[in-house]
């Protein structure tokens, strides 16, 4: 700024003091950060010699010849001797039993705030107040420590980031048919604010473009999917409809939110289907005028796409499986480009319903590829296929009398290679855990997407005899491949620790969030629960024997003090008789 102005002429400058010479810290920081650290233990050194002049120079007001002259003239443990020999077993009572009040409080505060921050409060505050004031930090001034500690943070924020990130479900299911039906069932919320609000952004994403404003319509829409009341949507949906009897995307909320039944659903998406259809062919013909028609094209294409899917899934609900393979297996030849929406998941449970699984082997080939990212879809569908070819004939007590075939190890590499991708998931398959509707999102290798899998895919699991039975016996196994997963990984990226707070905020509250790995407890919870646990037992020795354990404290306090009288007696008979005589007088 003062460069600039003292450029443009217009003005002559005003008169501005000099400014102040800059300090030789400022000017050579290197050079008096070496000087700080090699002068450490000089500038302690005369510290200590600066306290004792002092204490010279005060002895008399302080009167500390007489103060030592008298101490030294009485035994160390005289002092304490007469303290305890004052207290009476009513001190120790209330003594013991305060100390365990206290502990006890400290205890349920530190249980407390590591079950709602995963953290110890003792713990923190140590490492955050009191590490500083005792030299624990390491210098950090340099330009290079300060440029490769921004550059980390800014990797594990990037890494942290790409790995919360939030997909959504593709086998999500209907609200108006499925998640309202829930909620009249059992008075519970299935959906959480931050899921819900999630998809609003995806439908503002799919469902709407710059040009909506043109059309009265789709203006409507756009507001539509802003709205947070979902009987305010359906008003606006109708709204549109009135205006123009061929708005799909009102046909698409009709679907989602008012339909009660599937059957119900796929009436509205048939009609959107058909008016998505005229406005996806009329994009096509005005895409190559302006950006504006291009962006118009885009928002017809994914409505077409969802209209689509959404209908094979209906018919899947149905039970017409094979048709609903059909239009999957035609949406996906149509829109090849379009697999970030993964709807070869669909077609993964579809075709285990029909038991096609040389079908699910092929698809499971093209898609299950180093270069493109996982899913517990993938990986668990993969393991189920290699464990169905031994499971029917596996016993846990015949494989540890002759060992594993190639095939069995093949199976159990699979389930391990599963388990590592997502842990949540056996929990779930085996009926250790209760399963909950899943969520509009998913979280990949999160409880949210374990709940997902689960929720349609348990069934492919029991039809196959024994696949549970491997599966109980083995998926264990996979944690001792990765005794720290947070650190290191043997298949995949070592495991993310950011899962647990996006999943409850993706579960509902009365879910149980599964927490991988289990968090140890800390040090000052053993420590506080030991000492409460202990002042409680004295607190009650002595109310009920009161005279043995006055007994035993002196007993106590004089053992532990032998060792200081031992010391003080030897050093008396070190020294010649004279000398505390001739230090008192000093």
């Amino acid at each position: 700024m003062a460069e600039s102005g003292a450029g443009d002429g217009d003005l002559p400058p005003s008169p501005s003091p000099p400014p102040p010479p800059p300090s030789p810290v400022s000017r050579f920081p290197w050079q008096w950060e070496r000087l700080r650290l090699a002068a450490g233990p000089w500038a302690r050194s005369l510290g200590l010699v600066a306290v004792l002049g002092l204490l010279y120079c005060l002895r008399g007001p302080l009167r500390l010849r007489d103060n030592l002259a008298a101490g030294l003239s009485f035994s160390p443990l005289l002092p304490v001797t007469v303290f305890l020999s004052t207290l009476t077993p009513k001190f120790y009572v209330a003594l013991t039993g305060t100390s365990s009040l206290i502990s006890g409080l400290i205890f349920i505060f530190e249980w407390w705030y590591f079950r709602k921050y995963g953290t110890s409060f003792i713990e923190q505050v140590s490492v955050s107040h009191l590490r500083p004031l005792i030299g624990g930090t390491e210098n950090t001034n340099s330009p290079q420590t300060t440029f490769s500690a921004t550059n980390g943070e800014n990797e594990t924020n990037r890494q942290s980031l790409s790995e919360c990130k939030v997909w959504r479900n593709p086998l999500n299911l209907f609200r108006g048919a499925e998640y309202s039906r829930y909620t009249w069932v059992t008075g519970k919320e299935p959906l959480t604010y931050y899921d819900m609000n999630l998809s609003a952004q995806d439908h503002q994403t799919f469902f709407t473009c710059e040009t909506d404003s043109l059309r009265p319509s789709d203006s409507v829409m756009q507001k539509a999917w802003r709205e947070r009341n979902p009987q305010a949507r359906i008003k606006a949906a109708h709204q549109a409809l009135e205006i123009n009897n061929d708005c799909a995307m009102a046909y698409v909320l009709l679907a989602e939110e008012e339909a009660v039944t599937i059957v119900d659903a796929e009436k509205y998406f048939k009609q959107a289907l058909r008016a998505g259809e005229t406005i996806y062919r009329k994009s096509q013909h005005c895409s190559t005028q302006s950006p504006q028609h291009e962006a118009q094209l885009r928002r017809d294409t994914n409505v077409l796409v969802y209209v689509k899917r959404r209908l094979a899934m209906c018919a899947r609900k149905l039970g017409r499986i094979k048709e609903a393979v059909k239009m999957m297996r035609d949406l996906m030849k149509e829109f090849p480009l379009l697999s970030v929406l993964n709807i070869h998941e669909n077609l993964l449970e579809a075709l285990l319903e029909l038991q096609a699984y040389a079908d699910v082997q092929a698809v499971l080939a093209k898609y299950d590829d180093i270069s493109l990212p996982k899913s517990a879809a993938i990986c668990y569908t993969a393991a189920l296929l290699k464990a169905r070819a031994v499971s029917d004939r596996f016993s846990p007590e015949t494989a540890s009398r002759r060992g594993l075939s190639t095939a069995e190890i093949s199976a159990v590499e699979a389930i391990h290679r599963a388990v590592e991708f997502n842990p949540h998931v056996p929990k779930y398959l085996l009926e250790m855990k209760s399963l909950i509707l899943p969520p509009e999102h998913i979280l990949k290798r999160g409880d949210s997407e374990a709940v997902a899998y689960a929720f349609f895919h348990l069934q492919h699991w029991k039809r196959i005899e024994g696949a549970l039975n491997l599966l109980h016996c083995t998926w264990e196994g996979t944690f001792r491949m990765i005794p720290y997963p947070l650190e290191k990984g043997h298949l995949f990226y070592p495991y993310p620790s950011c899962t647990e707070t996006a999943d409850r905020e993706l579960l509902p509250t009365f879910h149980d969030v599964s927490v991988y790995p289990q968090k140890e407890l800390p040090f000052f919870i053993h420590f506080t629960a030991g000492l409460c646990s202990f002042t409680a037992m004295l607190a009650l020795l002595t109310h009920q024997f009161p005279e043995l354990m006055v007994i035993f404290t002196k007993a106590f306090f004089g053992t532990l003090l032998s060792p200081l009288s031992f010391m003080m007696e030897k050093i008396e008979r070190l020294m010649p008789a004279g000398l505390w005589h001739q230090l008192s007088q000093i």
